[in-house]
């Protein structure tokens, strides 16, 4: 069993309260859009770390973390990208490969937009953790924390950050 602390779009902004919500958690998930190479220090010094680039970060974060992270946790295949999109309307890049080995979970960032879904075609759940830090249309900062136990996902929780 793994708690997941999941967050995307920072945008170089730290919070105080992402210790105090990550440090109860296994893992650490950012799914782009970082911003900073201090962001991943700070996340790092609470938990394990796994992350993806977004297209706003720079070569020194892209020299780290990959586009797609693709990886198996708990028994469960997940995959994690940036512009990845969501259920009936993913991103062309992402297609080809979603449709011909989907994953059990789906995770992207970038709208800035909090998505939970699952996908009846694919049988797989989308999360979109929204948006951690102050840049960007949105107006709530969210993060979101679960459970991977032995494949199947538990205890999904929104955290508000409040307004941005």
């Amino acid at each position: 069993m793994k708690r997941i602390g999941l967050l995307s779009d920072t945008h170089a902004y730290w919070d105080e309260r992402y210790v105090k919500y990550f440090s109860e958690c296994d893992e650490i998930w950012h799914a782009g859009d970082i911003g900073s190479i201090e962001i991943i220090d700070k996340l790092q010094s609470i938990k394990p770390l796994r992350a993806v680039y977004g297209n706003i970060d720079g070569q020194d974060i892209r020299r780290i973390y990959p586009k797609h992270l693709r990886f198996s946790i708990e028994g469960t295949d997940v995959w994690m990208t940036h512009i990845g999109g969501y259920p009936g309307k993913y991103s062309k890049e992402v297609i080809p490969e979603i449709y011909r080995k989907p994953p059990k979970l789906f995770i992207s960032g970038h709208s800035h937009i909090l998505k939970v879904l699952y996908d009846k075609t694919l049988n797989l759940l989308h999360i979109n953790p929204g948006a951690a830090g102050k840049y960007g249309f949105h107006q709530k900062r969210t993060l979101v924390r679960f459970t991977i136990d032995d494949g199947a996902f538990k205890d999904l929780e929104v955290i508000e950050l409040g307004e941005k």
